[in-house]
């Protein structure tokens, strides 16, 4: 399967998971939050590592991805909320360690924490791979992120026939987050209450990732920073990074970008050592101190959100605020030298509530 390509040929070896129950649904909208979950941290480490007074194009492109990661999140947890179930965030299995495949994904390939770089973005295209043409719904062991929502998008129309709406959609409404809440990045917020809601939230998710329709490069948005522009989907803009050019009107897939040149200055990037872990710093450190406080912090902002997502809507404020709160703990693990020319950096391992400051 290649990593650049949106046309690689699915596999055609095992045949599509089907949801067939409600109780099923909830675990793959589950599956769904951990799966979005996982693609923050990577993001996050290529953010920080950058040097964004001389990397704004790059910047922005990682910022505004990782932002719409978050809003995905919470659509995911809209959609498992609006079905009665009951989103999980602050616990062990959320941060196994990286590297890690993506939760339920292909096992085959993992994700890394990275600085910035050609390494990353071909992990991040990886990530954002767009489904093949006529590819079957995969709800395990899926190929495609979009594979996989289209397991869950035709089990939720399986069972809102053979059960009714009113069945499947038995969550409570107040739990959902709304378009009140002022989200600020590319996208919409949409609160799901039937199927035709809960719909459109998977198309949200879909074509940010991937594309309009899964057949075009952009995603029907405007830019996070520059409103005045059509946005590509996430795949491209890692594509556009990764080829030094813009997608313009008339491009394709097929075509790649042709437009103006993207400014990425390589070297400006804090040489974070890929995959760091706190087992691999001395005890006592001031190098473990600061991975340990920063991984306290990240499990703190995991609670907020699983507060958010569980009937405190309005932690979702104080969640956003703490996020922001990581970059300079992050950033200041990055002027930490490891001794072989690489920084410190974060390591996202989990951390129990009673061993957070």
């Amino acid at each position: 399967m290649s990593i650049d390509s949106p046309h690689a040929s699915p596999t055609t070896s095992r045949p599509p998971t089907r949801i067939t129950s409600v109780e099923d649904l909830r675990t793959h909208l589950q599956w769904a939050i951990e799966l979005e979950h996982s693609t923050i941290p990577p993001y996050l480490c290529a953010l920080y590592s950058l040097d964004a007074t001389h990397n704004a194009e790059a910047s922005e492109v990682v910022q505004s991805v990782v932002i719409e990661e978050m809003l995905h999140l919470a659509l995911a947890a809209n959609l498992l909320n609006a079905i009665g179930g009951e989103p999980v965030l602050d616990a062990p299995h959320l941060l196994p360690g990286y590297p890690r495949t993506l939760p339920h994904g292909d096992q085959s390939f993992q994700i890394e924490l990275l600085p910035f770089g050609q390494r990353a973005l071909e992990s991040f295209l990886r990530i954002e791979q767009p489904s093949p043409p006529g590819a079957e719904p995969e709800g395990d062991r899926y190929e495609t992120i979009g594979q996989f929502y289209e397991a869950i998008e035709s089990g939720l129309r399986h069972l809102c026939e053979a059960l009714g709406e009113g069945a499947v959609f038995s969550g409570k409404p107040e739990r959902q987050i709304t378009a009140a809440y002022p989200y600020g990045g590319s996208g919409r917020i949409v609160a799901v209450r039937d199927l035709a809601s809960a719909l459109q939230a998977l198309t949200e998710i879909v074509e940010q990732g991937e594309g309009s329709a899964q057949s075009d490069v952009w995603d029907g948005d405007h830019q996070m920073f520059h409103v005045d522009r059509d946005e590509v989907a996430h795949y491209y803009r890692f594509e556009e990074l990764k080829l030094g050019r813009r997608y313009q009107e008339g491009d394709t897939a097929s075509s790649g970008p042709t437009g103006k040149a993207v400014d990425v200055a390589w070297d400006a990037v804090r040489p974070m050592l890929p995959n760091p872990r706190i087992a691999d710093s001395q005890p006592g450190s001031t190098v473990r101190a600061a991975q340990q406080a920063f991984n306290a912090s990240y499990c703190t902002l995991l609670s907020l959100l699983e507060q958010a997502f569980t009937g405190e809507p309005s932690m979702l404020g104080t969640a956003t605020g703490a996020m922001f709160g990581l970059k300079a703990q992050a950033q200041a693990l990055m002027e930490l030298a490891s001794g072989d020319g690489t920084t410190a950096g974060p390591t996202f391992e989990y951390v129990g509530p009673e061993d957070r400051a």
